[in-house]
């Protein structure tokens, strides 16, 4: 009972477990201040921690006991629960850029934005998950954005932005499970439970950086001995965070390598020459004592300290955007070297007085029972780690995610869409999905027509209705129903607009106007189809004689000749907008007889029943099809039996046999006409200057061209 009287708060213990050394802390706070009641620092024998990561599980777990044992004496109790960090050198960030394309230009929205960067969260997810080894999982730790796209142009802000498309290029950084895993396990060895876990930047800036000073764009830099670890601020979190392998044991290494000494002596040499002593001594490895002023020493170190600063700073503004930080704030032992923070502060381009070392005077509000500790910038990240417990946050959390029971790496802001991400929940089925589109070509040109837009997914928290961006909490229930996707397209030709329209035609001196023929894929359609995916759709210019015969429901002996344009003409002859057709009968009676069709046929045609009746019945029977069935009919006596016929063929002569009748395709494969040849875009082919068609009737001594146009 004694003992527990000591302190007038609750023990907590908390281990820095680094590369070259393990930390241990236990204190408690009281008010505004935290009471440091024991220490312990226990350096490795060995290589069982390589740059953050713990290599030998049991070898660090033997040291964690060691530590534990010693802090145990210090304040005569027993330690069953202790907080730790990772280290921000095992932190992997990715940048990685998404957009999104609305059908119409909308007002851009913070929901818009908030879509956006979730996707680009998730596009990480995909991209990190391609590193899984063994089932590792990543944890994303915090992430920020370095530039948006309005219309593909570079924009700080796009809220309220008219916009087609928006995107976004985002660094988002994971934590792997292997490296906590490993953690989890060394303090196992010793007997202890996991109370908090934390990144080492976000304990270091607990202490350095405090939460009211947040809101501004500073940067957190711990110099360590292996690595330089950064993490950003802006509006109120931390956004960004990042490693470059250059600190502390690059300088050492400098000294070892000028002064003749072993790592450690080296290592003892550069933090005196970074102390306030003018003058320092070391003996080398011959065994010979030397003594040389501190500044010596300095500034032989003046250009590895400058490559150091400079790629802390090169990462810095690579993390913020492409841009410098208003402020940095150095912690750690490898950033009391003399002269790093003026560096640092040039090579960033700011004021020098605003990159500046944190120690004393950020731990005013600590107090260490043991008299001979000195606060310096060493004991930041120790005590943030402990001072991590009281806040809860930056620390794993659990939730039930659809009935399963997943964990969150809680970054202070945590919501329904994080947990979603990390249980793997597509970021499509969050949102409406749209129905499947439909993609076509009308007259060699490209249209989509979208599907109708579904409904957004349905989500609950702990039973409540809430939204994607509703902040989570440990133990939370979230339950999600997948979006709903929307009708997928539907367009019939009668809707297209080029559908709507007429063809006239010169018929015996009267105007006739007929509708216009469609087809789909080389096949005539009525109105009544339904466009599919990948239709090719061509709205047809023409009519055959044929076709304008049927429409005017005009029945004509066929010995009857007729004339397009005054040529001799056949029932398959193409026969476009404005051009003549004519019929050998007397003038006044074929006249005559031509408006009393064209007025029989006026009533039908006006009404849309009647004209989709006419093209449907034109795809029943194409008038090639029917011009081919009477064909015989239009054949000569003298053409009932097998003969031969000359034909001109562009001005040369051929001779075809073996048939009864012949067609324009006949010709064309007699004079042997290479169409992979062509050298234009139209290919005509005309029958004594008629346009014809492949099928097209040819007779004794026609005169037949073909040719690229």
């Amino acid at each position: 009972m004694e003992e527990q009287k000591k302190y007038a708060g609750q023990l907590v213990f908390g281990l820095d477990i680094g590369t070259r050394s393990i930390v241990g802390t236990v204190g408690y706070k009281m008010n505004e201040r935290f009471e440091v009641v024991a220490q312990y620092v226990r350096e490795h024998d060995t290589r069982a921690m390589m740059d953050g990561q713990i290599h030998d599980i049991n070898k660090v777990g033997q040291s964690i006991i060691e530590v534990k044992e010693a802090l145990e004496k210090q304040v005569g109790r027993k330690l069953e629960s202790v907080c730790i960090a990772a280290a921000g050198r095992v932190l992997r960030t990715l940048e990685v850029h998404e957009e999104c394309e609305f059908e119409e230009e909308i007002e851009v929205t913070p929901e818009h934005i908030y879509s956006l960067d979730s996707l680009c969260v998730e596009k990480a997810h995909g991209k990190i998950s391609d590193l899984k080894v063994d089932g590792m999982k990543f944890y994303c730790v915090g992430y920020t954005v370095i530039k948006y796209y309005l219309n593909d142009y570079p924009i700080s802000n796009l809220e309220s932005h008219k916009a087609k498309k928006i995107g976004a290029d985002m660094l988002v950084t994971f934590l792997p499970d292997d490296v906590v895993d490993g953690l989890y396990k060394a303090v196992a060895v010793a007997g202890l439970e996991v109370a908090a876990l934390t990144l080492e930047p976000i304990a270091a800036m607990n202490v350095a950086i405090p939460q009211m000073y947040r809101m501004l764009n500073i940067a957190l830099v711990d110099v360590g001995a292996g690595t330089s670890d950064i993490c950003i601020t802006k509006e109120g979190s931390i956004v960004a965070y990042g490693m470059i392998p250059f600190a502390g044991d690059e300088l050492t290494e400098a000294v070892a390598t000028q002064y003749l000494l072993d790592f450690a002596s080296a290592d003892k040499l550069k933090i005196a020459a970074s102390s306030t002593q003018e003058m320092v001594s070391y003996t080398d490895i011959m065994g010979i004592t030397h003594q040389i002023t501190a500044k010596k020493v300095t500034k032989m170190l003046t250009s590895v300290i400058d490559d150091i600063a400079g790629k802390v700073a090169d990462k810095i503004v690579e993390l913020n955007g492409g841009k410098p930080v208003s402020a940095v704030f150095v912690v750690g032992g490898g950033g009391k070297i003399t002269g790093f923070t003026e560096r640092l502060a040039d090579k960033l381009g700011i004021m020098r007085e605003r990159v500046a070392l944190r120690g004393e005077e950020v731990m005013d509000d600590i107090t260490f029972w043991q008299k001979d500790i000195k606060k310096d910038p060493l004991l930041v990240t120790p005590i943030g780690i402990c001072l991590n417990f009281y806040d809860q946050k930056n620390n794993f959390i659990f939730v039930n995610f659809n009935h399963q029971r997943i964990k969150l790496y809680d970054n202070s802001h945590l919501t329904i869409v994080d947990a979603a991400m990390q249980a793997g929940f597509p970021n499509e089925a969050l949102f409406p999905r749209r129905g499947k589109e439909i993609t076509y070509t009308i007259d060699g040109k490209q249209r989509i027509v979208r599907g109708s837009l579904g409904e957004p997914a349905v989500i609950t928290l702990d039973g409540e209705l809430a939204s994607i961006n509703t902040p989570i909490e440990a133990n939370m229930q979230i339950c999600i129903q997948e979006s709903v996707r929307g009708a997928a397209a539907e367009q019939m030709i009668e809707q297209l607009p080029e559908y709507n329209g007429t063809i006239s035609f010169l018929v015996n001196g009267v105007k006739v106007e007929c509708p216009k023929f469609v087809q789909v894929n080389g096949a005539l359609v009525s109105g009544y189809y339904s466009i599919q995916d990948g239709d090719k759709i061509q709205m047809l210019k023409y009519y055959t004689v044929s076709q304008i015969l049927e429409f005017m429901d005009v029945l004509l002996d066929y010995n009857t000749d007729i004339y397009v344009n005054n040529q001799l003409a056949f029932r398959d002859t193409i026969v476009y907008e404005n051009f003549s057709i004519d019929w050998e009968m007397e003038k006044k009676q074929a006249y005559a007889d031509t408006q009393a069709v064209l007025e029989m046929t006026k009533q039908p045609v006006k009404t849309q029943e009647q004209i989709q009746q006419l093209m449907a019945d034109a795809v029943e029977k194409p008038a090639s099809e029917g011009e081919t069935d009477n064909l015989d009919k239009d054949i000569l006596p003298e053409e009932m039996q097998v003969h031969e016929i000359r034909v001109s063929v562009n001005e040369k002569l051929f001779t075809l046999g073996g048939k009864k009748k012949y067609t324009f395709i006949d010709a064309f494969d007699a004079y042997g006409f290479d169409m992979a040849g062509g050298m234009g875009k139209e290919l005509v082919q005309t029958i004594n200057g008629v346009p014809a068609q492949f099928i097209s009737r040819i007779r004794d001594n026609d005169t037949i061209e073909i040719y690229w146009k």
